[in-house]
């Protein structure tokens, strides 16, 4: 007599996925590629977003009930979930992160062996949320999503698992997180906070003070337009990089032979740390402190003349509604910009933004040498660095800017 099959225990069971419904013809842009579910999209007639948890997993369906993807959700923010997985087979598990984990690194690795880079960029390495950037064998990521934040001890258990860093340290300080409304922090999550995070760059030597770093403490976005920038520099220029950070823009130049470089920012830690990365390169800059338009128009008044300048300003348009402010502000820099060129000179110029387009920018630059009396022509067209890639259904991920520019006066 046959004994039926021992059932496992109910704890042993595995929990069923919810289920989050859209309306009606609103699964086309999440077929199209798309990652992101806004609120006005779901049928919360059918599953209310007041029902879910927040960071909680779920499957999204069409209307006509189709399997869409595996997503998390967040009830209380505009994106209200984020797809993560579009097999019924592959539900978000510990697999699931370390598969994803290991292609974002087989992909930096492909780009560059060394290991100073943006190693994940969010959608475009099917990690919505999450950012990672490498020095060495510290890394410091910055969550921005509740779904991701809810995950965060079995994504530590997969970058530990793929990556083996020595460090890995959250800075979760970004205003991204208040729309999700999670608290900003800043936590060790292996290894021991270190004072300096170190960057080799183009040849170059870079370190940063990790207390007073921006953003997760380095701009590899512009990797690419620094190396970019090194080709066009002619022995002997004179440069100016305005909102320098750590020098980095400047500091290339005179690598590549530039005979006086000068950073702008508006902190004086950063310009302290500017200069001493250019005497950790066997170089020197001058640094002026001070608001960028403020200081451009004083070097301006004072006559001051330079054979290339670089704009590279924090984003001036968050928002949509933002756009008419910013495209007078980045306007208004390129034009006090041109005034400081030299008769036949490169500008550089850069913006973050993504609700600027690149048409915009371009056509903001030509109004400020219109102003300015000065004749621009595009010699070269940049974006972010490859570790950065574009997800082709998602512009939002899409959003540095440079156009290189030969100025003349007219």
């Amino acid at each position: 007599m046959s004994q039926s099959p021992e059932l496992p225990p109910e704890s042993m069971a595995p929990v069923p996925v919810p289920v989050l419904k859209l309306r009606h013809g609103e699964d086309r842009r999440l077929r199209a590629g798309h990652l992101w579910v806004f609120s006005n999209e779901v049928d919360v007639e059918a599953t209310p977003l007041t029902a879910f948890e927040s960071g909680a997993q779920v499957q999204v369906h069409s209307a006509r009930d189709q399997f869409l993807g595996y997503a998390y959700v967040n009830p209380h923010a505009l994106i209200c979930a984020r797809l993560l997985s579009r097999s019924p087979s592959s539900p978000l598990d510990d697999s699931l992160l370390e598969h994803r984990l290991k292609q974002a690194q087989q992909l930096r690795q492909n780009l560059d062996a060394e290991p100073f880079h943006r190693l994940v960029y969010g959608e475009s390495d099917g990690l919505p949320g999450l950012v990672l950037d490498r020095y060495g064998d510290v890394l410091v990521g910055q969550i921005a999503t509740a779904g991701m934040d809810v995950l965060r001890p079995r994504l530590e258990a997969a970058i530990a698992a793929v990556l083996r860093p020595q460090t890995l340290i959250w800075r979760n300080n970004s205003s991204a997180r208040d729309l999700e409304q999670l608290p900003k922090d800043v936590r060790v999550a292996l290894g021991a906070l270190p004072e300096e995070l170190s960057v080799r760059e183009c040849g170059l030597q870079y370190r940063v003070p990790f207390a007073s770093a921006q953003k997760t403490g380095w701009f590899y976005d512009q990797s690419a337009n620094r190396a970019q920038w090194m080709r066009f520099i002619r022995p002997g220029m004179r440069v100016l990089d305005a909102c320098s950070y750590a020098g980095a823009w400047a500091i290339s130049a005179l690598a590549a032979g530039a005979r006086e470089a000068v950073c702008i920012d508006s902190s004086e830690t950063a310009l302290q740390c500017a200069q001493r990365n250019a005497v950790l390169n066997g170089r020197t800059l001058g640094v002026h402190h001070g608001d960028v338009f403020d200081a451009l128009d004083e070097l301006q008044r004072r006559g001051e003349r330079f054979d290339a300048v670089v704009l590279d300003p924090p984003a001036f348009i968050k928002r949509r509604k933002d756009l008419p402010r910013g495209q007078a502000a980045y306007r208004k820099l390129n034009q006090l910009a041109m005034r400081l060129l030299d008769r036949d000179a490169l500008l550089v110029s850069c913006s973050c933004s993504y609700h600027l387009p690149p048409e915009e920018l371009l056509r903001l630059i030509q109004a400020a040498a219109r102003t300015a009396g000065r004749f621009a022509q595009v010699l070269a067209v940049g974006g972010q660095s490859p570790d950065h890639p574009l997800h082709p259904a998602i512009p939002e991920t899409r959003y540095l800017k440079a156009f290189f520019c030969r100025v003349t006066r007219e």
